[in-house]
């Protein structure tokens, strides 16, 4: 069961959202396979969780790209509004 997360990119069978008003830090979710991981935005530092290491690589370098983005959907989800698709990793 559990909340759907809205699904804000998806690339290399990658799969990153946010869930509507989260808990501080302000922080993503990344999911691969069966795995998944918290990433806080501003540090880029894993809350929790674990994937493996190449994903999590392309997961940071996609962040890094995108951290103003990651913000303001941070913003819109605390207030239970959809957060905006962001452009894949190129």
């Amino acid at each position: 069961m559990g909340v759907k997360m809205p699904e804000i990119c998806r690339f290399y069978g990658i799969i990153i959202g946010m869930f509507f008003d989260d808990h501080n830090p302000p922080h993503f979710h990344a999911r691969y396979g069966k795995e998944k991981v918290a990433v806080e935005i501003n540090s880029l530092r894993v809350l929790e969780g674990r994937i493996p290491p190449r994903a999590l690589g392309l997961v940071m370098e996609w962040a890094s790209q995108h951290q103003s983005e990651l913000l303001q959907n941070w913003e819109l989800a605390k207030n239970n509004q959809p957060p905006e698709k962001i452009a894949s990793l190129a």
